[in-house]
């Protein structure tokens, strides 16, 4: 069986975890050094900011997920130490998601490119967070790309040329979703899945194993020519046949609506 060589496990979700430890256990014996486990730490307090990622650092993290109303500060630091910078739409609710008031995601899309993050939760359009299709990419526009024309339909454009953000995908995702989101998000792009890796019947590491090999197959599918939205569920089964990890993934993920 092929183990993940990437592991994430955040803040949010747990601060230790037994069952994480025994997988990165049993990862090292199968690979010939050790996977790259990304520690998520949350924090939201400013006063034990720089505290907190120097402690995230000497425990070996390369990652530190800042809530978008976090303080600043963490910019300039985070720099000179190696840190990424994830960044969670907390606050999303009150923020933007009411058309009433408060400003547009776009509008924080586009100040937090600019304020130097490396990845952000961008909405899935599919899995249960909400976010139209159209209106989600014009995020992943502003997050990604060099320039983008005016386009009123997607949201403001962007002409000036900075770093990109990794747009996150996360929430509800499943094996059978991974057509949708390969075709969706592309290849430069976090698909986070929590509950559609643990949720596997077998573990954890099946769980990892039968995301990977749905998402290779929907890439080599894609790079064939092959239309994802109309031959997406085909793929998954055709893969299935040979992986019997995204098999059993299949069989607990095809009654899930959201």
């Amino acid at each position: 069986m092929d183990l993940p060589a990437l592991i994430v496990t955040k803040g949010d979700a747990t601060t230790s975890s037994p069952f994480l430890e025994k997988e990165i256990n049993i990862s090292e014996m199968y690979l010939d050094s050790k996977p790259c486990v990304l520690y998520v730490w949350k924090i939201c307090e400013s006063l034990l900011l720089i505290l907190k990622l120097s402690k995230a650092r000497l425990m070996g993290s390369k990652l530190r997920e800042i809530k978008q109303e976090d303080s600043l500060q963490i910019l300039a630091w985070r720099r000179d130490n190696g840190l990424l910078l994830h960044i969670h739409r907390a606050m999303h609710a009150v923020i933007d998601r009411q058309k009433n008031h408060g400003m547009h995601f776009r509008v924080l899309a586009k100040a937090l490119r600019l304020s130097g993050g490396d990845h952000i939760h961008s909405g899935t359009v599919v899995g249960k967070l909400e976010g139209e299709r159209d209106i989600t990419l014009g995020f992943v526009d502003l997050l990604r790309d060099d320039f983008i024309e005016k386009d009123r339909s997607r949201g403001i454009y962007f002409r000036v040329s900075l770093p990109g953000v990794i747009p996150v995908a996360s929430g509800g995702i499943h094996v059978w979703h991974m057509p949708a989101l390969t075709e969706i998000f592309g290849d430069d792009s976090v698909l986070q899945f929590g509950g559609g890796t643990l949720g596997h019947p077998w573990g954890n590491a099946p769980g990892a194993v039968a995301n990977r090999v749905a998402l290779e197959a929907c890439v080599q599918a894609r790079n064939e020519g092959r239309d994802l939205a109309a031959e997406g569920n085909a793929i998954i089964r055709e893969a299935s046949k040979w992986s019997p990890e995204l098999a059993a993934a299949c069989e607990v993920w095809k009654e899930i609506r959201f």
